[in-house]
């Protein structure tokens, strides 16, 4: 519902007029007010004449009427509430207040949300900046979400976090690592969003862990002074009725830099020494002062020269600094040559002073020897301290414990790495060798001295009061040998973060080739079952054959690799796993791929084997159907892929989904079997689903019918017409299908 009304709040907002430019040369030159009480007002914020400001957006008012005055960014026009301005950065920063939102409910238990009034900035310059502000929630027991918009990506999204207590003596006061206190990031771009507040706490249990819990945005500088005492009482909200956040702002949200300059009546960089740059977060530009000046780039005249010779520290000449426009320059004293830079040539005293200069020489060569004596023994001291900390962080990471286990199985296929084999593979970690990155850390492309290609992920700190159950799911997964699941070839833990090598895939994800390569039709029926069965027997191996079953968690497209030959390699498996997890915590990002999560797992919070199976689902929707996930161009109601079809089945509308190469290459009975198959893989209850172990016989035996049936068989062709809407028969007899068909029409095994 909360995503429902929030789409209809943003259509609301594409029907406000367009706010047309009104920014002035002559705004410089105005005597305009610039402060309010204590806040500076700098162009093109202003406050009064239009001629203060640039437009509508940037007008600010200043109340008076309290002590002390109160900056406001507000237009009722344009924004549905005031906005109290606390301070404004020309960098694209404006801080101003966000109430909290709060749950007391004593009386009784209930679980309906406490949803606040969302907030949008749609067609304005500001957004919600993802680089300044945490998602913040406060309580015992709770789950608490934000719900939100970038336009941007043209994402819906849901970002949140479950602060859970277990007992008022273990809250950490100062601390929000999820007891008593959690905190998310947020996508870039938000132009609107709404939180909501749901206890899971009954009265019983919620009066005795704390009365009240809390959800809000703020900016990640403002210090909460978390403590148990926010808990047992009300305080928190009394001491923080609201707190700041913090909106990134552009000069013009319609343009990019190369339009804005060539429209010149609306160009917001003014000054003479001044450029522009595009905003990193969407559409939209800022301007900044050019190198060598500095002030406000928005007003003629604006960006005024820096004079580095005031400061010593600022400018690199030897002896004389000579200021420039935008710049310096440098030159030697009389009596000295030289070009009088530091780095270059510098001044050297004439010939006549020669004995000055060997006092010179010799002071600068013996400052130079302790130079190099300091650095050589500092380099000795930092060496051995290396040394040491790599050892604390071997052990400390279970490195002992893992190597006995490697030797007591005798593996030649795992391995532990040092250091600086993994830096020397990865060029020092250099951003150019990042292939991916997410929630669980980030991978690097490297090349080990053999010249094998791998791929190097820096995984998340390791609880050390957990580390044996890390050491064994680490040695439980150096275990997994299986064709179709990505080989996990070692691991380093001499860093603080446990850094794990895996084999390297090259040929792209299986979503790349479904969604963005347009490779789709070119890929045949026989190849999308082959495809499907080869994740199912992952799958079904990680369940059923590895050492100890092992839960995928996050089985979608994007990650399922594939190689040169496009054989499967399930990849990530396990990955959750391998960072211990904080029983009192649990942190939910949803964006883009809600539509892969079981919905009894969401629910429950209880993660079978039958949560992959759902997963799997609808990954096998997305090859025979060529459709997201969660798709955005569809009705609110058909969005989610799984739903729309389930629904369209139930319509006997199964035909009008499919791919247009899967109608062709399949028969009747072959679409049956298939469909029916991945409903009963999304079923609801997850006891009806079918095992990954039933789901790859089923495939199996449907590969085998695809080879059987090649040729479509005429008769099941004309009983697909006399059951569909649309049919039509060609002039040589055969048959031609669109529209539905009846789904009793079912495959027996």
């Amino acid at each position: 519902m909360a995503l429902h009304w929030l789409v209809h709040v943003f259509l609301w907002c594409l029907s406000l007029a367009t706010i047309s430019s009104s920014s002035s040369a002559s705004s410089s030159s105005m005597k305009c007010q610039r402060r309010c009480g204590k806040i500076k007002i700098p162009f093109p914020f202003g406050m009064g004449d239009p001629n203060c400001f640039r437009n509508e957006w940037f007008n600010v008012t200043c109340d008076e009427s309290v002590t002390p005055p109160k900056a406001l960014l507000a237009n009722n026009d344009l924004l549905e509430e005031d906005f109290e301005v606390l301070d404004i950065s020309l960098e694209g920063h404006l801080t101003t207040k966000k109430e909290i939102i709060h749950d007391c409910r004593s009386k009784s238990y209930n679980d309906t949300d406490i949803i606040e009034t969302p907030i949008s900035f749609y067609g304005s310059p500001y957004s919600f900046s993802n680089t300044r502000n945490k998602f913040t929630a406060v309580g015992c027991n709770t789950l608490a979400y934000m719900t939100g918009y970038t336009p941007t990506a043209g994402l819906i999204f849901r970002v949140g976090c479950i602060s859970n207590c277990f007992g008022i003596r273990r809250v950490m006061n100062g601390s929000c690592t999820g007891i008593g206190c959690c905190q998310s990031s947020i996508p870039p771009g938000i132009i609107g969003f709404q939180l909501g507040i749901n206890s899971l706490s009954s009265d019983a249990n919620r009066s005795r862990l704390g009365p009240c819990s809390y959800a809000f945005l703020v900016d990640q500088d403002f210090n909460l002074n978390f403590s148990v005492f926010n808990l047992s009482k009300t305080s928190f909200l009394d001491r923080n009725k609201q707190v700041p956040v913090v909106l990134d702002w552009v000069a013009s949200q319609n343009e990019i830099c190369e339009a804005a300059i060539k429209n010149k009546t609306d160009y917001a960089c003014l000054s003479e020494n001044s450029h522009c740059n595009d905003s990193i977060n969407g559409i939209g530009y800022l301007c900044s002062c050019s190198p060598g000046y500095s002030g406000n780039p928005y007003i003629h005249e604006g960006c005024k020269d820096i004079d580095e010779c005031k400061n010593k520290t600022s400018h690199n000449c030897n002896q004389v600094c000579v200021n420039m426009p935008g710049s310096y320059h440098c030159k030697c004293q009389k009596g000295y040559h030289g070009d009088g830079w530091n780095n270059g040539t510098r001044c050297t005293a004439d010939a006549k002073e020669l004995p000055v200069l060997k006092v010179i020489l010799g002071t600068g060569l013996s400052l130079l020897f302790l130079l190099i004596a300091s650095t050589w023994m500092y380099w000795l001291w930092r060496k051995r301290r290396s040394m040491k900390l790599k050892e604390k962080f071997f052990q400390q990471n279970g490195g002992l414990v893992l190597q006995q286990k490697i030797n007591t199985r005798r593996s030649d296929t795992f391995k532990i790495f040092t250091i600086e084999e993994l830096k020397r593979a990865t060029k020092n970690y250099c951003a150019s060798k990042i292939v991916g990155q997410g929630g669980f850390g980030i991978v690097y492309k490297g090349v080990l001295p053999n010249k094998k290609v791998v791929a190097i992920k820096k995984s998340k700190l390791v609880d050390a009061s957990q580390i044996d159950q890390f050491i064994n799911e680490l040695d439980i997964l150096s275990q997994v040998n299986h064709r179709n699941v990505v080989k996990l070839l070692g691991c380093c833990l001499e860093d603080q973060v446990p850094i794990l090598v895996y084999e390297f895939i090259s040929n792209g994800t299986l979503y790349h080739h479904i969604h963005e390569a347009g490779h789709l039709p070119s890929i045949s029926l026989e190849n999308r079952l082959r495809i499907a069965t080869e994740i199912a027997e992952a799958l079904a191996y990680l369940h059923f054959a590895a050492s100890m079953p092992i839960f995928h968690r996050d089985i979608k497209s994007a990650n399922i690799l594939l190689d040169n030959n496009f054989t499967v390699k399930v990849a990530d498996f396990g990955v959750s796993r391998l960072v211990p997890i904080d029983h009192t915590q649990i942190t939910t990002l949803v964006q883009g791929t809600w539509g892969y999560l079981d919905p009894e797992c969401f629910q429950t919070g209880k993660l079978t084997d039958k949560s992959d199976v759902y997963s799997f689902g609808v990954v096998l929707l997305e090859l025979l159907t060529g459709e997201k996930a969660v798709c955005l161009n569809r009705s609110h109601e058909d969005r989610n892929l799984a739903m729309y079809f389930v629904r369209k089945m139930k319509e006997n509308r199964l035909f009008q989904m499919l791919e247009e190469r899967v109608r062709s290459e399949a028969s009747v009975e072959q679409l049956m079997a298939i469909a029916q198959l991945t409903l009963r893989c999304l079923k609801l209850n997850g006891e009806k689903r079918p095992t990954m172990k039933e789901v790859v016989v089923d495939l199996q035996g449907l590969r085998g019918f695809q080879n059987h049936h090649s040729v479509h068989d005429q008769e099941s062709e004309k009983l697909l017409c006399e059951t569909s809407q649309g049919c039509k028969e060609d002039a040589g007899g055969q048959y031609s299908v669109s529209g539905h068909f009846d789904i009793s029409l079912t495959l027996s095994r």
